[in-house]
């Protein structure tokens, strides 16, 4: 029994031997992968169901670069949207515009000396860019010299007052000295951007942030940007310190205007921001009750710059010929096609339409053509009209009109004012450079004092019809509108500088009022009393319309509320939910 028990065993172990051997060699010779299992559908009802990203989707009308806001040639809705989604900022305003410290980034911000005015700042320790280096001083060191030093930015006046910057704790205190007191510092250091990746960037502050963000400090991330459809993905940034997004993902959907009232009406997009006209409005007002609307004033006004720089518009007479000459009511028609910017009417130098304070200041008269004046501008400035064309010495009278490439409504707006000059005698060369070539660069030539002719080889531009950030502190708006840099208040007639603000203006009998509100020892408001009509009698500034978006809510979205003032929703995304699913 044990014998045969044991050749059994034997013969078992030979038998599996074999069998691993053969399987062994048939799968060295045999690589084709075996074929593919399927799954019946009963055995699919069984297994887990697969969870789908909590998702909320924003109609736009574009989503194209840049992204920079601080960036004259970047402003937009969707930079707007993007930088309160993605970037940090010390303050920010609340419903009520006023600027409030925002906790998720800092710990304190106050006024710590007066002699000199001296503000400190401390960040808090667990705040940091999503590629886990710290936001810290070295942030607020870039910012400020780029606004300081770069051409083309928005608001730089409260930079060009700062002195020094100090860090302490490791970085994540930060002292910034002033020059002169400076009560608008609330204003500052708002969307900081991330220093240790953008100081050496290919195409320097320029490039930055052409395409996408390198890093983000806020709640948001980018997950996708997809030009050629037209969307950007947002989902939650996992490395963000404070309270988490309560969706997975933002997506900004770009639309025509009957795309954009489709998707609200089909549920496809939840809300919609969107610059429109009175078809387009019309368009949102038919899907009845179900669809909310709501205007949001954006921080822009569109103007026409009359440039005293290096050209005719340097003698002031042919500058008020040239505003006499010009149609505003028709110009903003064309702008805002009966949309909400209709009537936001900008008949104000400084404060923007839906502002508190704004009060229309506007000469009586004022931008309703009177050929009548023009002429007898034209002729005391040795201009004489012959066959249908002022000239003067035999040569016409000549204006590069610019405006920022194609964008709208400026490029249209600018079409008609051409059509108005050149019906009025003016001969006009049409210009539509890129946004940043515009403002970084043909509205930075250096300026000459006097000079009627450009500088170097480059052509200069007389008229520019472009949109103007608004908003904010009033006397910090002013002194980057209208003044000059420190020290250009009296130039010397030989030396060129690059232009303080897109007019080219420098008026050293303004300075001093500008000066006394920027630093508080004149109240703003007194201020512009003083200066405003001043301001309309240089006729280097006419302001059209602030520029608006439509903002309709639909169906599926829970805690969005219209947002600060100019900003518009996008501050408080972290809140918004899906509902209705």
């Amino acid at each position: 029994m044990g014998s045969s028990g044991e050749a059994g065993v034997r013969k078992s172990g030979i038998a599996a031997a074999l069998i691993t051997v053969l399987l062994t060699a048939l799968a060295a010779c045999d690589t084709t992968p075996p074929p593919p299992v399927v799954t019946s559908p009963v055995a699919q009802s069984s297994t887990s169901p697969v969870t789908t990203a909590s998702q909320i989707v924003i109609g736009v009308d574009d989503i194209a670069g840049g992204y920079n806001p601080h960036n004259l040639a970047d402003q937009s809705t969707i930079t707007t949207a993007l930088s309160q989604l993605l970037l940090p900022s010390v303050f920010r305003p609340d419903d009520a515009g006023e600027y409030q410290l925002d906790t998720t980034l800092m710990r304190s911000a106050e006024v710590t000396s007066t002699e000199p005015f001296t503000v400190t700042y401390q960040i808090r320790q667990d705040a940091s860019w999503s590629d886990g280096a710290p936001i810290a001083v070295e942030d607020f060191v870039y910012l400020a010299d780029a606004m300081r030093d770069q051409p083309g930015v928005v608001q730089p006046a409260g930079y060009r007052l700062i002195s020094g910057i100090q860090p302490s704790e490791g970085g994540k205190g930060v002292q910034v000295t002033f020059s002169e007191p400076y009560p608008g510092w609330k204003s500052l250091f708002s969307n900081l951007l991330p220093q240790h990746l953008l100081k050496d960037a290919p195409g320097g502050w320029q490039g930055a942030l052409q395409d996408s963000f390198p890093a983000y400090g806020g709640p948001f991330s980018i997950k996708t940007r997809d030009n050629a459809r037209g969307e950007i993905i947002l989902e939650r940034n996992e490395r963000y310190w404070d309270k988490p997004a309560a969706v997975d993902q933002l997506v900004l959907r770009r639309s025509d205007a009957a795309g954009l009232a489709g998707a609200l009406r089909s549920g496809n997009d939840q809300f919609v921001m969107s610059r429109t006209d009175a078809a387009g409005l019309n368009q949102f007002q038919a899907l009845g009750p179900t669809v909310q609307l709501n205007t949001v004033p954006s921080p822009r006004v569109a103007e026409v710059l009359l440039r005293p720089a290096n050209g005719p518009l340097v003698d002031d007479r042919v500058r008020e010929a040239v505003s006499a000459l010009i149609d505003r009511n028709k110009l903003i028609d064309e702008g805002t096609g009966g949309g909400p910017s209709a009537g936001l009417r900008a008949d104000a130098q400084v404060l923007p339409p839906s502002q508190t304070g704004y009060a229309p200041t506007i000469p009586a008269g004022f931008g309703v053509p009177d050929p009548a004046a023009a002429e007898r501008l034209l002729t005391s400035a040795g201009y004489v009209k012959e066959a249908g064309v002022w000239r003067k010495d035999g040569k016409a009278l000549t204006l590069v009109v610019a405006a920022p490439g194609q964008q709208e409504p400026y490029a249209s707006m600018a079409k008609e004012l051409s059509n108005q000059l050149v019906a009025a005698g003016i001969q006009v060369n049409t210009l539509g450079p890129q946004p940043r070539d515009l403002f970084a660069n043909l509205l930075a030539l250096p300026v000459s004092p006097g000079s009627q002719a450009p500088t170097g080889n480059s052509v200069g531009v007389d008229v520019a019809v472009v949109p103007l950030p608004v908003g904010g502190d009033a006397a910090t708006v002013l002194a980057s509108r209208f003044g000059c840099r420190p020290g250009q208040s009296t130039p010397s007639s030989n030396v060129a500088v690059v232009p303080a603000n897109p007019a080219a203006v420098c008026d050293e009998s303004l300075q001093p009022t500008i000066d006394e509100a920027l630093t508080g020892t004149k109240p703003a408001a007194d201020a512009l009393a003083e200066l405003e009509p001043r301001l309309w009698a240089q006729h280097t500034a006419i302001p059209l319309f602030q520029l608006a978006d439509t903002l309709a809510t639909g169906q599926g979205i829970s805690g969005m509320t219209v947002g600060p003032p100019l900003l518009g929703p996008f501050g408080n995304a972290v809140n918004w939910t899906r509902s209705g699913r």
